[in-house]
């Protein structure tokens, strides 16, 4: 009676022990941006606003630090798990040594503009010679986008302009209103906040340039052949966010999960609308047929090519595929 009793104890502890029905473990994952916005990555919010991440077994927080940068240093400690660099950063954290890789190009085409004031007699890049040029960070995506655009103008950076480092939205607002810059190298949400802030821009980027892709989702290559299914599972999370995010129908539960993560970008509905379609047309694919998250080999090449043009990484990486990968692109993208 005495070992009946102790068994029928043990099996009661075993039953207490196991989730409930239909319950996931839930694999916590630390996703790293280089700016607060939350439109700026729509997506990422609706997934975990639609439990889209949950589904998948994924416990995702959200982390924002200052720039690209910061971003892969994140990763490279291990206190972050999944990023949003950009792809000249990234390329400069491998000429380092650092085994960082593109899984996921969310912006197919470019995240960024060079911009100037409409009344502003700068109509080209090369006009932009004595100018001082603002950015977001030092080192940010933004910094090497703008660089390559200016080299291939004929300007060296110190001699013939210089970047100053003035923030992101309001604080690049204010340096246009101090006349402290004469063009500024803006993200598209940055746009948006620096109109609404009542100084009309006007874009001077050469229509050769905004087929570069922009920042994407990344991860070390050690967490990737770590954790293979919570790449998988994230990617697919991403797809459904965007899919779900860009369907008109859903644009009110869209603006709701991105206040969820950054109530002030919310406050003002036609502010947040028009940073919302700004975004949504960058991440648009300049090629419809391509999968959501594919990254084309030939931009890569562009990237690469331009990177080592302008001094960014000090000579061509021996292996540039190792830079991105495409390989959980098709998973991604089944139904």
């Amino acid at each position: 009676m005495t070992f009946r009793f102790a068994r029928s104890i043990l099996a009661g502890l075993a039953l207490a022990a196991l989730p409930a029905a239909g319950a996931l473990a839930q694999t916590p994952v630390t996703v790293v941006l280089p700016n607060p916005s939350a439109l700026n990555v729509f997506p990422l919010h609706v997934a975990i606003g639609e439990g889209y991440f949950a589904e998948e077994g994924l416990d995702v927080s959200v982390e924002a630090v200052n720039g690209s940068a910061s971003v892969l240093q994140t990763l490279a400690s291990g206190t972050g798990q999944i990023g949003q660099p950009g792809p000249g950063p990234v390329l400069a954290a491998r000429s380092r040594g650092e085994d960082v890789v593109f899984l996921y190009n969310l912006y197919p085409k470019t995240g960024f503009g060079v911009v100037v004031r409409e009344e502003s007699a700068v109509q080209t890049p090369a006009d932009l010679k004595g100018a001082t040029i603002g950015v977001g960070t030092a080192d940010g995506a933004e910094v090497g986008f703008t660089r390559n655009i200016l080299t291939d103008a004929g300007l060296t950076e110190g001699t013939d302009y210089e970047f100053l480092t003035v923030g992101d939205g309001g604080t690049a607002a204010a340096a246009f209103l101090n006349d402290e810059v004469e063009a500024y190298a803006a993200a598209a949400v940055d746009m948006v906040i620096i109109e609404s802030r009542g100084i009309p821009l006007r874009e001077i980027t050469p229509d050769e340039y905004l087929g570069y892709f922009a920042n994407g989702f990344a991860a070390t290559r050690a967490y990737i052949d770590a954790n293979p299914e919570v790449i998988k599972g994230f990617g697919r999370a991403i797809v459904r966010g965007y899919k779900f995010g860009t369907d008109p129908a859903n644009i009110d539960k869209v603006l709701e999960h991105a206040a969820a993560a950054n109530p002030q970008e919310a406050e003002d509905r036609d502010f947040a609308l028009g940073v919302y379609e700004a975004v949504s047309q960058r991440m648009t694919s300049v090629d419809p047929s391509r999968p959501l998250g594919y990254q084309p080999p030939e931009d890569w090449e562009k990237w690469h090519e331009s990177v080592v043009a302008t001094g960014t990484i000090p000579a061509p990486l021996d292996d540039l595929e190792a830079a991105y990968t495409n390989e959980f692109v098709e998973y991604w993208n089944q139904d």
